[in-house]
């Protein structure tokens, strides 16, 4: 669903649009969005949302003279005069999802679709600092801007994603695995300073788990992601498991091998450093093996649908992944008579943690923050 280009469009918008959160507005727009260029009518909003065609009437008016919402034509009716359908107005809005590697960094600009429009690519060093890494991406977001009829209009906002652990609810880090001196500093509210706009700040994983359900990934499942570093974003029931301290998801760090070799966290024996440890000796089968083991762990514990794979070292050897898990993983239901959970790799490729990191900012906009 990418469509990248150099120019983008839209009116300008005098007007907060995540000020528009309410739960019934929410709802309306989901279903403008979901309905897509078609359309939908507001006697069928009416009926799938449970409110009043009096309110129904009021929110739309208010999202067309937002620019949010346009007619789209008119439907023949089984009685009475043709009903007019209306339409989200994609171009309307727009927000950047950034996603920081220890040493690369990718940028996506989506409208209200979740439509790719613009993206960047660059080098990162994560450990170059905190005044040098916030620089960097101050310039990647101004260069990702919609610039209408010449005038720079912000985005709604930033969404961050980056390797863990961190405190979602406040945006601050703690100690990511590898650079300690993260630890305690507030990049949510330092970036939303530099920037001007609503920054949200959480774990890759779980921005590209988010990006997933939001996507139309349904029901339960555990997002793993092989890259730099190895993390998991767990969707149970539909929705992103955070947990109370929004420290779920710490997959790579699950001791797999009493007095194995050192991990970056200060633990041995991690999923994550025999599986970085293999794929540096070339042993991909091996690392595919290890994480399929991590894997069983949590399909063990969560009872969850899938599991699907990303992150760059997975998108190196694809199939080779895909099949060294879910051997693991049909050994383990042969043995406890369930039904082998299936594997794939995830959609959204090497973009997939930006794009998610977009919809930190843009599934609340259609009550979908949990997605």
């Amino acid at each position: 669903m990418n469509r990248t280009n150099d120019g983008i469009g839209g009116a300008h918008l005098g007007v907060n649009l995540l000020a528009l959160r309410s739960h019934n507005t929410a709802l309306v727009l989901d279903l403008l969005r979901t309905a897509g260029a078609d359309g939908i009518s507001r006697l069928e909003l009416a009926e799938r949302t449970g409110l009043t065609p009096q309110a129904v009437s009021k929110i739309t008016a208010r999202l067309r003279e937002d620019g949010l919402a346009a007619e789209a034509g008119r439907r023949a009716s089984t009685g009475g005069k043709p009903r007019t359908v209306l339409r989200l107005v994609p171009e309307a809005g727009h927000a950047v999802g950034v996603h920081l590697d220890r040493d690369e960094m990718r940028a996506v600009l989506v409208d209200l679709d979740g439509t790719v429009v613009a993206r960047r690519q660059a080098p990162l060093d994560l450990g170059a600092g905190a005044e040098a890494v916030l620089a960097r991406v101050a310039g990647v977001v101004a260069a990702l801007r919609p610039e209408p009829a010449g005038a720079a209009r912000s985005p709604l906002g930033v969404g961050v994603a980056l390797p863990g652990p961190l405190d979602h609810g406040r945006g601050v880090l703690h100690r990511v695995t590898g650079f300690p001196e993260w630890d305690g500093f507030p990049l949510r509210d330092a970036l939303a300073g530099r920037l001007g706009v609503p920054v949200v700040v959480d774990k890759d994983t779980n921005a590209a788990a988010l990006g997933l359900a939001v996507g139309g990934e349904g029901g339960s499942f555990a997002y793993l992601h092989l890259g730099t570093g190895l993390g998991a974003g767990l969707v149970i029931g539909g929705s992103v498991h955070r947990g109370p301290r929004t420290g779920a998801g710490e997959f790579g760090h699950q001791v797999v091998q009493l007095d194995g070799p050192p991990c970056g966290c200060g633990d041995r024996g991690c999923v994550e450093a025999l599986c970085l440890g293999a794929v540096a000796r070339g042993d991909v089968r091996e690392a595919a093996r290890v994480l399929g083991a991590g894997a069983a762990n949590l399909v063990g514990l969560l009872d969850i649908d899938r599991v699907l794979l990303g992150g760059r070292t997975v998108e190196s050897a694809p199939e080779t992944f895909i099949r060294g898990v879910q051997a693991v993983l049909d050994a383990r239901a042969r043995r406890t008579g369930d039904t082998a959970v299936p594997v794939r790799v995830a959609s959204g490729g090497g973009l997939g943690v930006a794009e998610g990191a977009a919809q930190l900012v843009l599934a609340p906009m259609f009550g979908r923050g949990d997605a």
